[in-house]
């Protein structure tokens, strides 16, 4: 039997201590730290619709730096990031995916403004390869800044396998909890293969219907079918558990279906933050629901340019 290859502590450098070595950009990580501070506020305060000033003021900034930053980061002004991240909005974006899926579909009409313009395609495992735990695979991985912090990214030789996000000093559990999903996989840190797939992922200009990014789904068939569905809801749109149930063919499914969804190992590409409760809530998130609806904010940002 294989047994998993486990990285010593030592090749968990803090985030600090990277940037120090150059190996990871600062600015990036600090303007997140900011922004994530910033919606943790805008999460706990947008019922009062905060103004810019006391928005800058809780994350210790000017109201012009943290305007600018929005724009750079959401491509959005701090104040229309708050009426993107509110729960109505939430429930606008639930109410408007319909529409915005059959238009999707009927025309196939692609944007590099939209997510699923990346034009993923995919290979499922088999449950007889997913039940090996990974026996006989060798995965590759890397830490990567993100708009929405540290990005653990897990790859085959086959493409994108696992996608995990974390703050500074949370990269070692991320990956460990990443490891678990496949425990007699093989790991290698290759921060030059995975960086190459970072930058695909998060940088608009990579995204290229004639180069699309391949990924691997290593699942059971039932949750496969789940993360497929999943990969046809666009930038800018959202979905519920029971719609992707009614999707699957399997109505009565939707506690199932929210299992899958929660297991669902590439975070983002494979986009599990767009699935909303019945009523329009946000519901739980693998990665924190701060986390959750940064995401929601940025695709907002871009989807409507």
């Amino acid at each position: 039997m294989t047994m998993p290859m486990i990285p010593e502590p030592a090749s968990f450098a803090t985030v600090s201590e990277r940037i120090a070595h150059g190996a990871l950009p600062s600015d990036a990580l600090r303007d997140y730290d900011t922004v994530r501070r910033a919606i943790a506020f805008i999460s706990e305060h947008w019922r009062g619709q905060p103004t810019t000033e006391e928005m800058a003021d809780a994350v210790s900034v000017t109201p012009d730096e943290l305007h600018h930053l929005f724009r750079r980061w959401a491509g959005l002004t701090p104040k229309a990031f708050v009426q993107a991240l509110t729960l109505d909005s939430a429930k606008r974006l639930l109410r408007d995916s319909a529409s915005v899926l059959d238009v999707t579909y009927d025309s196939g009409l692609s944007s590099p403004a939209r997510l699923h313009d990346l034009f993923v395609t995919h290979e499922a495992m088999s449950p007889g390869e997913w039940k090996k735990g990974g026996a006989g695979m060798t995965l590759h991985y890397g830490f990567h800044p993100s708009p929405f912090g540290i990005a653990a990214v897990i790859a085959s030789e086959r493409g994108l396998a696992g996608l995990a996000f974390a703050d500074e000093g949370e990269e070692r559990a991320a990956l460990i909890d990443m490891q678990q999903r496949w425990p007699l996989a093989t790991y290698i840190e290759d921060a030059a293969m995975t960086g190459a797939l970072a930058q695909r992922i998060f940088d608009p200009a990579h995204w290229c219907a004639e180069q699309p990014l391949r990924v691997v789904l290593i699942g059971t068939d039932f949750e496969v079918r789940v993360w497929e569905t999943l990969l046809k809801i666009p930038m800018g749109g959202a979905t519920t558990y029971s719609d992707v149930a009614r999707k699957i063919n399997a109505p009565k499914a939707s506690r199932a279906v929210g299992a899958a969804v929660g297991r669902n190992p590439i975070s983002f590409v494979v986009p599990c933050h767009r699935v909303l409760g019945k009523s329009g809530a946000l519901t739980g998130y693998h990665w924190g629901l701060t986390r959750k609806r940064a995401m929601l904010g940025w695709e907002s940002g871009r989807a409507g340019s």
